[in-house]
């Protein structure tokens, strides 16, 4: 655990001891036929996480927590690898692979550092799991090293305007004025927990992610569907319906040598 930055051990710390109030979603998730994404639980159907050509596949899914998008992804016939920061999140992930007979590894660690072999994934994937649990500068170049040239990163965050309607305490919900800046946009820290988060600015993203060889296929904003409902106390539905709270990403990795 010394090796591991400071943040990381402070999101270890905080997701282990998060870890019991998120296992009824993970057995939800992986009881449900087929995926859904974020917050607002927007079908896959709208969204396109996965790409068409998944089975025979292997990904990788990069803050895994209880490993449902991985569950989800071995169903289709992919040959997913799972890791996760916290070792309580893994432990609920290798009870629901036992209850659904569904078996795929699982790695405790950091998706900043994996310790896996360059160029073994086709697909990297990450619902708010590295995608803002790891620091960008990091856990992006880490996922191109690890990606074939050719293979697809698909990534869901927070969209940049939630973060700059956010107040420092989750029950106050973003409001309708920026409480932030956009410029210096990076690493975020709250008031009522220990845990940091990063979130970049479009612009700096796509920067970010060009450096890394990646072209950038889509950038999909998501819109929180009339009469949707969430647990979540940040934001609200009406919120969320007017403005993006979250977008994906679709990113692939050049397969044009670079020259210096």
């Amino acid at each position: 655990m010394s090796d591991l930055p400071e943040h990381a051990l402070r999101n270890r710390a905080q997701w282990d001891a998060w870890a019991d109030s998120f296992v009824e979603k993970g057995r939800r998730n992986w009881a449900s036929p087929s995926p859904n994404w974020g917050m607002w639980a927007i079908p896959e159907s709208q969204v396109g996480m996965f790409p068409d050509d998944v089975a025979g596949r292997d990904a990788i899914e990069l803050g895994c927590g209880t490993a449902y998008v991985s569950a989800w992804l071995a169903r289709a016939g992919a040959r997913p690898v799972g890791i996760d920061n916290s070792a309580r999140q893994l432990a609920t992930a290798r009870e629901l692979q036992r209850e659904h007979s569904v078996d795929f590894p699982l790695i405790h660690g950091s998706a900043e550092r994996t310790g896996l072999h360059d160029a073994g994934f086709d697909l990297a994937i990450s619902e708010y799991g590295a995608s803002i649990w790891c620091d960008p500068y990091v856990w992006i170049p880490e996922a191109a090293r690890l990606l074939r040239p050719g293979g697809l990163l698909v990534f869901l965050v927070n969209s940049p305007l939630l973060m700059m309607c956010v107040a420092d305490l989750a029950v106050d919900p973003a409001g309708t004025q920026l409480r932030r800046d956009q410029f210096g946009m990076h690493r975020f820290e709250w008031d009522d927990d220990d845990s940091v988060e990063f979130h970049l600015p479009h612009g700096e993203l796509i920067r970010l992610l060009r450096d890394c060889g990646f072209v950038i296929e889509e950038l999909k904003e998501l819109q929180a569907p009339r009469g949707a409902t969430t647990t979540e106390t940040f934001v609200t539905p009406e919120w969320a319906h007017r403005w993006p709270t979250e977008e994906v990403w679709k990113v692939r990795k050049d397969t044009t040598p670079r020259t210096v």
